[in-house]
């Protein structure tokens, strides 16, 4: 995944570079984000999981945020977010991954969720559309710098 990264989307690869320096300890801070632990300000318990391919390559990544209490997510992050390599796109992963996620949300009792996706991606809002999402409104994100589609889905 790290390299499919690298030579296809190399700046959303680079949110998995702690993986590539020491894997056991990037696990280990995804474990403490998901109880709550070591937290960075801004950031709140997040629960990630891997989906897997039939061959057994990373085929997704999905993160759902265990409550939305910042301005940042309220407004501009959101419950869930997923990635899709690059060479895994296009068979259906990003459905599988934002299920997975609506499933984890629903056992955290959040009621409903809230995903954002940039206007200009439209394979992702057309995912979260495909599991329910429905269109709040769209808006210019300052923080990043684009038009932004916000959905809500009933968990």
């Amino acid at each position: 995944m790290l390299s499919d990264y690298d030579a296809h989307d190399p700046e959303n690869g680079e949110f998995y570079n702690g993986a590539r320096i020491d894997f056991a300890s990037y696990v280990q801070g995804l474990l403490d984000e998901e109880c709550g632990l070591n937290l960075s300000p801004g950031l709140v318990p997040c629960s990630h999981r891997w989906l897997l391919d039939e061959e057994g390559a990373m085929a997704g990544v999905v993160r759902v945020r265990h409550h939305i209490d910042t301005p940042f997510l309220a407004n501009e992050a959101g419950h869930i977010g997923y990635d899709v390599p690059p060479a895994q796109r296009g068979r259906g992963f990003g459905v599988a991954c934002l299920q997975a996620g609506l499933a984890r949300a629903q056992e955290l009792s959040v009621p409903r969720v809230l995903l954002c996706a940039d206007a200009g991606n439209p394979a992702s809002w057309r995912t979260i559309e495909r599991c329910g999402g429905v269109l709040e409104r769209e808006f210019h994100s300052d923080h990043y710098q684009c038009l932004v589609r916000r959905y809500w889905i009933k968990c």
